[in-house]
């Protein structure tokens, strides 16, 4: 089928009905059986209640009670629609799934309230849109049944093949096969597939690849439209060449995306940070073949040592900067005061020739340079002209940084392990388009100067935005629940980490992480303060972003100045463009006085309408169909593809080391037993409370910790432990670790620890594949 339920509904306008025509040009229909298709799906959504058909045309009907979430179950069979809007989890009982499946984009009704302890329940009336269209899997013969078990066990279905499919089955369990969805479930019919290809389970780092790729469905990626780009004439343009704009180069993978240039000059009162960024959106129309085709990319992804580019090869060849070459920018003058505080901005089209560009290595030789040393590192020699404007960048960001901390921003010390093929993962992208908080790093770090600039350029061209009111995507972070910072702090009280509360006995999530910094349980603390961060989301309004340290309900960030990496940023980019180039600076051509639309001057002097309403219905449909909610779905996409990854590289990690005694730190605790991580790689496993032989354990969850009962022995937060790694599953990122007792202690004991359940698991099960998801209270009853 050509189109979704969700699909569908983006089409319907929400205040007027749209001619059936219209609806299957929209949608891109024009075989009859696909016509036919369209009607079977508006009957039904007429018996739900949805849509409503006239002589007019058909109109979408707004139900409250039907709540847009996305489905999460864990293997256990436990299944949560985490709701758009960002209110509470509701728990889906099996009988009332409806044949939804994991990832799935759903309509639930919730038919029992929640109360204290436990989480409101519903059902599943209607699926929007299907997660799975191909799966992992491994071929089996069930009775007289061929079928293909996935490896995902949040999948709680088989998929039955035809007969031919049964020379894939293997014994060896060597190999897995990619299977096609032909059918999904309907009525008592179980669905269909097919298998497609065979793929190996231990081929080395390329296949280890391919099989993420495939898992992810984006090993074949639609190629994009041909097109024709604008060229962009210079005369339109400020001459910046002049300037000495520098590229800072954080990455090396292939295909890795282009970043913003940075240029700094020294002004009375402080300084003039510029922001250069890639002009993508000047060269393609809103609304054209290739803008369609790069909203529906979304993103760029990070696969380790290479990347998959959100921008077509054309259009990445035509805007990317290089040294000594004249290059079309979108470009932003941020006034900052001697402190480090943001004065006064302006917005250009701009030409800029970089004079130079640095990565780590060049920045570090600068670091490690003495002050007075005459002689020149040879990582320095090309840029040995720009070494006093290196300087002033990193002690300008570094105001920066002081001034987003100050605010309550996060910096935490949690990078991720250094692990060869993870090549520019490691490295965090400039814009932390996933997580509330900020990876530690060096001053002198490319990306410690980079994000700084780009966090207050963002928050320039929100602040003009949203006073102009135009319709932009914005960036939210909404600070972490006060109850929530409360647990991590009985938490750190209870092994004795020292912490001064306020008046009303509360922390904030800075003065944790300052005091979490200075113990030597400060890896796992942070960990337990990260999992309580909310992510970043976009949004249609402006909100609170706790990131930058805006909490004020009417904050406005609007992302732009990476928009090599996301179509949010090259969306901002078009209604900017769309702001300089067409936008009236006076009521009328009468008027000989004229404000600069680029400017923070020209806030508080504009009565009039700065764009024709035929130039922002574009815009303003786009978000009306469900942009902004696409967009954070592609984002949870990248979120869990990037920590499949990461899962993936450690387990290969740890599979030598099975049978091994190797030294870890307790990572987390639970009633079923605690998690430890294991160095160098930082993977981490579980110990199962039904492995601790040695005594009946007790779960004190407000102390982090499991007791013995007879023998008093502790496993709290932080711990050091010996562990052996038994088992390791690359495929499912499974580990499993049993704790080395020392010598002369009895195996006695059963190893139950009080209050431990399969719900729990399912939980923190959930909660470790799902790095957005929270860990919701289950139903009592």
């Amino acid at each position: 089928m050509k189109f979704t339920v969700a699909d569908l509904l983006d089409q319907l306008p929400a205040h007027e009905a749209l001619p059936l025509t219209k609806l299957e040009k929209a949608l891109g229909l024009s075989q009859k059986a696909e016509k036919q298709q369209l009607q079977i799906g508006l009957d039904g959504l007429t018996k739900l209640g949805l849509v409503e058909i006239s002589d007019a045309g058909i109109a979408r009907r707004e139900d409250p009670e039907l709540i847009p979430a996305r489905l999460r179950c864990s293997s256990k069979g436990f299944c949560f629609a985490l709701r758009e809007d960002g209110g509470e989890d509701i728990y889906i009982r099996d009988h009332q799934l409806n044949h939804a499946w994991n990832g799935d984009r759903v309509l639930v009704k919730v038919i029992r309230e929640g109360g204290r302890r436990r989480s409101p329940e519903g059902g599943v009336q209607c699926i929007l849109e299907r997660h799975t269209t191909s799966l992992l899997a491994q071929v089996e013969q069930q009775e007289e049944r061929l079928v293909a078990t996935p490896l995902d066990d949040r999948l709680l279905t088989a998929v039955e093949l035809p007969a031919g499919d049964a020379t894939h089955l293997d014994s060896e369990q060597s190999s897995v096969v990619e299977v096609l969805v032909d059918r999904y479930p309907v009525g008592q019919f179980a669905p269909l597939g097919h298998v497609a290809r065979c793929l190996p389970v231990n081929g080395g780092e390329a296949a280890d690849l391919d099989l993420l790729l495939t898992k992810h469905r984006l090993h074949n990626r639609p190629q994009p439209p041909r097109a024709t780009l604008k060229a962009l004439a210079a005369k339109e343009r400020t001459d910046l060449t002049g300037q000495a704009a520098l590229l800072l180069e954080p990455w090396s993978g292939k295909e890795a995306p282009g970043l913003p240039a940075l240029a700094l000059e020294e002004r009375e009162g402080g300084w003039t940070l510029w922001v250069h960024t890639p002009a993508i959106a000047e060269r393609f129309a809103n609304g054209t073949a290739l803008d369609a085709w790069l909203r529906n990319q979304a993103d760029a992804y990070c696969v380790g040592r290479q990347w998959l580019p959100l921008l077509s090869p054309a259009l990445a060849k035509a805007s990317a900067f290089k040294v000594g070459e004249v290059q079309a920018a979108l470009s932003v003058s941020l006034e900052l005061s001697t402190d480090g505080k943001l004065e006064h901005y302006r917005f250009c089209r701009s030409q800029i020739q970089p004079v130079a560009a640095a990565g780590l290595e060049a920045l570090t030789a600068l670091e490690d340079r003495k002050p007075k040393s005459r002689t020149v590192p040879a990582a320095l020699k090309g840029l040995k002209d720009q070494l006093p404007l290196l300087e002033q960048l990193i002690a300008v960001t570094g105001l920066l940084r002081q001034q987003r901390q100050a605010a309550g921003s996060l910096d935490l010390n949690l990078p991720l392990p250094a692990i060869d093929s993870l090549g520019d993962l490691a490295v965090p992208g400039p814009d932390a388009p996933l997580e509330g908080w900020m990876v530690t790093l060096e001053p002198h770090h490319p990306l410690a100067l980079l994000r700084e600039a780009v966090l207050v350029a963002e928050q320039a061209l929100g602040q003009h935005l949203q006073t102009l009111e135009l319709p932009a995507v914005y960036a939210t972070n909404a600070p972490a629940d006060a109850n929530d910072l409360n647990d991590v702090a009985r938490s750190a009280l209870a092994l004795d980490i020292p912490l001064e509360l306020s008046e009303e006995g509360n922390a904030s999530g800075a003065e944790l992480a300052a005091a979490f910094a200075g113990t030597d349980r400060s890896r796992p603390l942070q960990q337990q303060l990260q999992a309580i961060l909310k992510p970043i989301q976009l949004s249609s309004a402006p909100g609170a972003h706790a990131l930058s340290g805006w909490l004020e309900e009417d904050a406005a960030l609007a992302p732009w100045c990476c928009p090599t990496l996301h179509y949010a940023d090259i969306w901002n980019q078009q209604l900017l463009v769309l702001l300089l180039t067409e936008g009236k600076d006076r009521p009328s051509v009468r008027h000989k006085t004229t404000v600069d639309l680029a400017s923070d001057a020209c806030h508080g002097a504009i009565d009039w309408p700065l764009l024709a309403p035929s130039q922002l219905t574009p815009f303003l449909e786009a978000q009306e169909h469900g942009l902004v909610q696409r967009l954070n779905g592609r984002r949870r996409f990248l979120a869990e593809l990037q920590a499949d990854l990461l899962a993936m590289l450690q387990a290969r990690q740890a599979e030598p080391l099975v049978g091994q005694v190797l030294p870890g730190v307790i990572s987390g605790v639970q009633s079923y037993g605690f998690f430890v991580e294991v160095p160098p790689s930082q993977v981490e496993g579980l110990v199962h409370v039904s492995s601790l032989k040695d005594d009946w354990y007790e779960y004190r969850s407000r102390q982090n910790r499991l007791v013995g009962r007879k023998n008093r022995r502790t496993y709290m937060l932080g711990d050091q432990v010996e562990v052996e790694i038994q088992k390791v599953d690359a495929l499912r990122h499974q580990i499993d670790l049993a704790v080395v007792l020392p010598e002369g202690v009895m195996a006695d004991g059963d190893g139950l620890a009080e209050g431990a359940d399969d719900a729990d698991d399912a939980r923190a099960l959930e909660h470790d594949h799902d790095p957005f998801a929270p860990i919701p209270v289950l139903s009592e009853a």
